[in-house]
């Protein structure tokens, strides 16, 4: 959810400091902050692909973080621990005027697990027992921008930091659904790879990768040796995935997180270039060969034990 955090994390942070009723057994949407500066507030739906229209009282400011359901949707109420999707409208509370809108691109995704729930109850609090559909109001409060940099003392007095107005963000909740499990195993159909790669073999259930014959490579090869049934992977996606790393050139083994026993958790934009353009499009339960020249790896000058040109079998397992 990197748009969503890049959008809302000033606003998480504060809300966080808001505290929150403490959830019931079964939960209703929870407004907190200064809410009785939503009464002016009106929404115009235009489906679930164009931002409402809205209307609101101007300026808009408020001093403590401030989030109500203003629109209530008529589906199934959220629960805890699902995955929510969600579109984003952000507003200037001074004029109005449009800062972000999401609702062209696909859904955020939000969820509501103890992590948000620690670390921002107000949030958590507000979505969990909404019903999607439902429309959601964030007010966040005006704050100071960064201070300049000390003048000289011919500048005279430092100037006071410009403020930054209150932020109104409407979000649609869209959908929610229990979170996709994660596999212990890849999945699927067996595919027989053309000739010229590396060769992957499984002891007890770990890949070993041989990579005698198999000549460099000046372009990316990403060949399934299992295509899984699962959801298709994005470049935004964050993925849980077990994987086995070795040299193409003489097929030293440089990480493994079946050595660790451990799968790894990561975004698929927070890896080499190799990794997310070999991954996305790839499905979950697949295991997939990864054929990486240098210049999508780390370089000339590589990486601890990782040189050149890299082979990576990986499984993945999961996908947020």
């Amino acid at each position: 959810m990197r748009r969503l955090l890049a959008i809302l994390l000033p606003g998480l942070l504060l809300l966080t400091a808001c505290g929150g009723t403490a959830p019931q057994p079964e939960p209703t949407s929870q407004s907190a902050g200064e809410t009785a500066k939503f009464d002016s507030l009106k929404l115009t739906d235009n489906g679930d692909k164009k931002a409402p229209g809205v209307d609101f009282d101007k300026p808009l400011a408020v001093t403590e973080p401030t989030i109500k359901v203003v629109s209530e949707g008529s589906g199934d109420t959220v629960k805890a621990n699902q995955v929510a999707k969600i579109s984003i409208l952000a507003l200037n509370g001074t004029d109005g005027s449009q800062l972000e809108d999401t609702f062209p691109n696909e859904p955020e995704s939000l969820e509501l697990n103890d992590e948000l729930k620690t670390g921002s109850a107000v949030i958590y609090n507000a979505f969990v027992g909404a019903k999607v559909g439902s429309s959601l109001a964030l007010a966040v409060p005006s704050q100071q921008s960064a201070p300049a940099a000390s003048p000289s003392p011919s500048d005279g007095a430092t100037p006071s930091p410009a403020a930054e107005p209150t932020q109104l963000l409407i979000i649609k909740l869209l959908s929610a659904s229990d979170p996709a499990p994660v596999l212990d195993k890849p999945q699927g159909e067996t595919v027989t790879p053309p000739a010229g790669l590396p060769t992957v073999t499984e002891k007890d259930g770990v890949p070993e990768i041989n990579v005698a014959g198999a000549p460099a490579r000046t372009a990316l090869v990403s060949q399934d040796l299992i295509k899984g049934t699962g959801a298709t992977v994005k470049e935004s996606d964050t993925l849980t995935v077990n994987y086995v790393g070795v040299n193409l050139s003489d097929g030293t083994k440089f990480d493994s997180s079946f050595d660790r026993g451990q799968p790894a958790t990561f975004p698929l934009t927070g890896v080499i270039k190799g990794w997310t353009q070999g991954l996305a499009g790839k499905t979950v339960g697949s295991r997939v060969l990864l054929v990486i020249p240098k210049d999508l790896a780390y370089g000339d000058a590589g990486q601890g034990q990782a040189k050149g040109d890299l082979v990576f079998v990986v499984d993945i397992l999961g996908v947020k």
